[in-house]
């Protein structure tokens, strides 16, 4: 383990996140999603909820900011509804770090997938939520 990074992030994911550049995309996906579907960089979070994650992913990823969305999720199918609760709880780990984020956008499932075929990597996590998939677009990290 290294000190002042979380244990939830695998050494692979953090290998990942090291190799990403402004403008590559990140997804987050709940246990349901088809990752070796669209995306041959598949890593495994199994058993590990996408709220945690984000709290451990944030503080070492800068979110884009010359886009007008960062932060990408799934709208729902017609006739599906979805849980507040889901984007809310994101919201909240997404906030610890990056207080004044912009709203996050919603696109068709099939758009979704398009987004992860071009992703640098999809993390197959135990999120069990439905629509539970978040897509995050880094930034350039600031130099202090």
């Amino acid at each position: 383990m290294l000190k002042g990074i979380s244990p939830l992030i695998s050494p692979k994911l953090l290998e990942t996140l090291s190799r990403m550049g402004h403008g590559d995309e990140l997804i987050l996906a709940d246990a349901h999603f088809p990752g070796e579907t669209f995306n041959k960089n598949v890593l495994r979070s199994d058993g590990l909820r996408i709220p945690g994650l984000l709290e451990a992913i944030l503080p070492l990823y800068e979110l884009d900011s010359y886009v007008d969305h960062p932060l990408v999720m799934m709208a729902a199918v017609e006739g599906d509804t979805l849980d507040p609760e889901v984007e809310k709880s994101y919201l909240e780990a997404i906030r610890k770090t990056n207080p004044d984020v912009v709203p996050i956008e919603r696109i068709d499932r099939f758009d979704f997938y398009d987004r992860a075929k071009s992703a640098f990597a999809v993390v197959m996590t135990g999120e069990t939520s439905k629509y539970g998939n978040i897509l995050l677009k880094k930034g350039v990290t600031p130099v202090k």
